[in-house]
């Protein structure tokens, strides 16, 4: 691949913002922040969104891939340095004293960077990777637990489905470009090197159409409306992001496509919640049920389950069912259930004179009484 003009004028990771040292991860992160935020479908008519879009994805374009990456790296560290360090005494062309030039050492040498006139031609533009989608689905609390197949609507660029994204009308096919003769890229001579850029006749895609698609009109995609099948895993929580590999936006000049991310949102449970991979559950109960002791019957994500208090169990205690929880790859959870106090409310006269007796018999006073000795 031969290195473009722009290598040398632009600091692609000051575009996105990141470090010369950045991960992979880290530059996929900061492009897709950047390309959401700059996207033309989120800033309609803003020419200078558009134009910061374009600079992101062209930086993105090098920088996303290991070895444009590596060799715009090269590029970038040769222009710092003045090109040296390649000779004696720092002499580019590596003379000393009265030596001769090599020039042929010279095309070996920068024949991958700059792309000498009659040498290796590189892919130009090419092919483009499409661009990464986010949408987001609704689930309620059990398909989230559970797990389920379901669809997202997509309105994105899509492979056009008249020319199956070639961008010629059917029937026909692309032809090399008779410019760049397909390499998509042609010498711009300075002097004893040439630097390569996009062939202006195809764009840097080395093909011409010469019958353009009727639908799409050459471009291979067309924007439009499309159901995507989505798989859910069990578990998944609130705010979580599924991926779809190869669903967003279709590839440019036989370009693969991207990808499409799925943030879930999660409803309420009317009886359940989550934490982590454990269910929930606050279950009211009564005096003498916390005081004496009993068996409660508790529901779950499938049959219920009995479930002992035992007696003198205070109001707020959490008690464990094992393996009723959230089933994950690394195991299922458990049922946590807390133990609330009920407080009568409009008591009827039979409960008030049942609880005037046990007032009678429980001398509330006399649990109080160590207020009035500790104070004085």
């Amino acid at each position: 691949m031969a290195a473009q003009r722009e290598w040398f004028e632009k600091d692609y990771y000051q575009v996105l913002g990141v470090s010369n040292t950045a991960s992979d991860s880290e530059i996929k992160k900061a492009y897709r922040k950047l390309s959401k935020q700059y996207h033309p479908d989120a800033n309609r008519d803003d020419k200078a969104a558009e134009d910061r879009f374009k600079e992101v994805s062209a930086a993105y374009d090098v920088l996303g891939d290991v070895a444009k990456r590596k060799e715009y790296d090269e590029v970038r560290s040769m222009a710092a340095s003045g090109m040296g360090g390649f000779g004696g005494g720092g002499n580019p062309f590596g003379a000393t004293g009265g030596g001769q030039f090599n020039f042929e050492d010279i095309g070996d040498l920068f024949g991958g960077l700059f792309g000498r006139g009659g040498g290796r031609r590189g892919g130009g533009s090419g092919p483009q990777r499409g661009q990464d989608l986010q949408t987001s689905l609704n689930l309620t609390f059990l398909d989230a637990v559970q797990g389920v197949e379901t669809s997202v609507n997509v309105t994105s660029d899509a492979s056009c489905q008249t020319c199956a994204g070639s961008g010629a009308e059917p029937g026909t096919m692309p032809v090399p470009c008779p410019t760049c003769q397909g390499a998509g890229v042609v010498a711009d001579n300075q002097g004893v090197f040439s630097f390569s850029r996009p062939c202006p006749a195809c764009n840097g895609s080395g093909r011409k159409i010469e019958h353009p698609c009727h639908t799409c009109r050459g471009s291979g995609v067309q924007r439009r409306n499309r159901q995507v099948k989505v798989r859910i895993p069990a578990g998944v929580k609130d705010g979580q992001n599924i991926r779809i590999k190869g669903r967003g936006g279709a590839g440019r000049n036989g370009g693969p496509a991207g990808d499409l991310f799925v943030t879930v949102h999660v409803a309420a449970h009317s009886l359940f919640g989550r934490n982590g991979d454990d269910l929930t559950l606050v279950v009211p109960v009564s005096f003498p049920e916390l005081a004496l002791g009993t068996n409660i019957t508790v529901p779950t994500l499938a049959e219920p389950v009995t479930l002992k208090v035992p007696p003198g169990t205070k109001s707020g205690r959490v008690l464990r069912v094992k393996g009723r929880g959230v089933q994950l790859k690394s195991g299922r959870g458990d049922l946590l259930v807390t133990v609330e106090l009920a407080e009568p409310k409009n008591l009827s006269k039979e409960q008030k004179k049942a609880i005037e007796a046990l007032a009678d018999v429980m001398d509330g006073a006399a649990l109080r009484r160590h207020l009035e000795t500790d104070a004085r």
